[in-house]
């Protein structure tokens, strides 16, 4: 950050220094000269003003005592001068850190140990982590926040550091099974499993790890086109307007039990819509539910009963739901939602040329993305001033030449899948804002710049049949399905180690760059050392005590 100092710093220094020292004469117009003989002075030209020189310490002491200020021989008006941003009390230290961005307090935590101990501990970290990855779920959290190896700034460090492996080398692990096209994919990351599912009516849950498969479900008799999960529940949505749900087993290492059971405590159906469903979500009180019989069901997971219905006015294509909103996609529009009241929070008029298919929200819920059949991929900020709710379009890409049917968001990584064969990724760094504002409100997280300087996708994953229905992303890892009835995972964490390995090397490169540099240090100070031994030895020589043999010989002639 760079400040502005006024031109009158340079004046004001110089005035500090001539109160400092008293030993310093200044002149000044002499006070008993009345006006009339200085007026006439001032006219003739030729005279000049009577001046009288005082002591500085006599002036010093004259102007603080009009002001009611110490004199600044005093050692705590000293003081004063001396002091700088440090001698802040932590707290409003601490306060103002809270303004910076990650980068800025990475810097400043540089400066020197205060700031560091200040910097490194600052709650600020723990914000960061959470409005781009939410709260971490392995390793557990202790009641303190913090768990018991690392700290908020290095869970930060660490996965942003992980953020960057999508750039990095892969490989890719295909998973054979389903005997039809795979419609949808789901990666729940925190139990490394996957589970999948399409036209052959089958859910299949797999390792994340080894790609093998778990387990599967018997034929549910319908088209699944959509699936969610997590550590607690399973469901499925398929075209005959059910609702497959399957709760957690204690003790099972892979959470739920697929296989045929008569415990309808463990698997059990929901029926409301009144045609397909074609996208399913979850959060930790309520089922989110989007059907083609153009409505969105809202259902509580402990009575299991739908508690709202928000009516559109074409076909669902998808949602995703945050805190208590909720956005879904009907025709080309797209919808947010109130889920305390049902009530209708704003509109996105044509969105795409044609359906809107995906969508996907930051966890923080600021920023919605969209994909339809244009191949468009649109990025809004959603912004809610407690009177009214405004979607604002931050930036377009259009990286495909066919529909893009899904869409998936980990901060900074936006992917899509097309009917194309390939899936884009998309980093949004740049797009956002990490400060603060300065009152303290932020009015916009984003950075609206002109389209010509939208970056296009970062990296393009193609090679593949057409259709592809379904993307998910997490833990280093992107899966995909579609018309192959294959389930391809890209594994990017070799990417990870390998740049790891690099960052060591680095590491060492420098260490011991910086111990050449001492060593070539305290080389040049002993040779420096020598070298005055040297001339300090001529100069001896010169004047020295010792006879020469010319002169000695001389006397002994004599």
């Amino acid at each position: 950050m760079a400040f502005e100092c006024p031109t009158s710093t340079e004046v004001s220094k110089k005035l500090v220094e001539l109160e400092l020292d008293p030993g310093i004469e200044i002149a000044e117009p002499n006070p008993h000269t009345n006006k009339t003989e200085s007026e006439g002075i001032a006219k003739s030209g030729n005279s000049k003003p009577e001046y009288v020189r005082i002591d500085n310490s006599e002036r010093a002491s004259k102007f603080h005592s009009k002001k009611g200020v110490k004199t600044p021989f005093q050692s705590d008006a000293v003081a004063d001068y001396c002091r700088s941003f440090a001698d802040l009390p932590p707290a409003l230290i601490s306060e103002i850190l809270n303004y910076l961005d990650p980068k800025e307090l990475g810097i400043v935590s540089c400066v020197s140990t205060i700031f560091h101990r200040l910097a490194f501990e600052h709650h600020a970290w723990k914000e960061f982590y959470c409005e781009r990855w939410g709260l971490p779920t392995v390793p557990a959290v202790l009641d303190s926040g913090v768990t018991d190896e690392k700290s908020w700034r290095e869970l930060f460090v660490e996965r942003e550091f992980r953020s960057k492996t999508f750039m990095g080398r892969y490989s890719i692990d295909v998973l054979y099974g389903h005997t039809e096209a795979v419609r949808t994919v789901f990666l729940l990351a925190s139990a490394k499993l996957i589970f999948t599912s399409g036209y052959d009516s089958v859910v299949r849950m797999w390792d994340m790890e080894d790609g093998l498969s778990i387990a599967s479900s018997k034929p549910l008799g319908s088209t699944i086109r959509a699936v969610a999960a997590d550590r607690r529940l399973l469901i499925a949505g398929g075209t005959d307007g059910f609702i497959h749900c399957w709760r957690a087993v204690e003790g099972l290492p892979h959470l739920f039990e697929l296989r045929s059971t008569q415990n309808q405590n463990i698997e059990f159906r929901l029926w409301g819509h009144g045609g397909p469903i074609t996208s399913l979500a979850l959060d930790l009180t309520r089922i989110y539910s989007g059907s083609w019989d153009m409505t969105v069901r809202l259902w509580d997971r402990y009575s299991l009963k739908c508690t709202q219905v928000l009516r559109h006015s074409d076909w669902v294509w998808g949602l995703v739901p945050h805190d208590t909103t909720v956005a879904s996609s009907s025709g080309s529009d797209v919808y947010i939602w109130d889920t305390n009241n049902g009530t209708l929070m704003t509109i996105i008029h044509n969105a795409h040329v044609g359906n809107t298919y995906a969508l996907a929200r930051s966890h923080t819920g600021d920023f919605l993305f969209t994909g339809g059949d244009d191949g468009a991929i649109h990025m809004y900020e959603i912004m809610n001033d407690h009177v009214d709710t405004k979607a604002w379009k931050i930036a377009t890409w259009i990286p495909h030449t066919g529909p893009v049917y899904s869409l998936a968001f980990e901060f900074p990584w936006l992917v899509s899948a097309s009917s194309d064969g390939k899936l884009a990724l998309i980093d949004v760094r740049k797009l956002l804002r990490t400060s603060k504002h300065a009152l303290g409100k932020q009015p916009t997280r984003a950075k609206h710049l002109r389209q010509s300087t939208v970056e296009p996708p970062q990296r393009m994953l193609h090679g593949f049949k057409s259709n592809l229905f379904s993307v998910d992303l997490g833990a280093d890892r992107i899966v995909c399905g579609g018309e192959e009835g294959v389930v391809r995972i890209w594994n990017f964490t070799q990417a990870l180690e390998v740049e790891r390995r690099a960052r060591a090397l680095r590491g060492m490169r420098l260490e011991n760059r910086m111990r050449r540099r001492k060593l070539q240090a305290d080389v040049s100070n002993k040779s420096g050392r020598n070298d005055q031994c040297s001339v300090a030895a001529k100069k001896n020589s010169g004047t020295g005590i010792w006879p020469n043999k010319r002169g000695v010989s001389g006397k002994l002639k004599a």
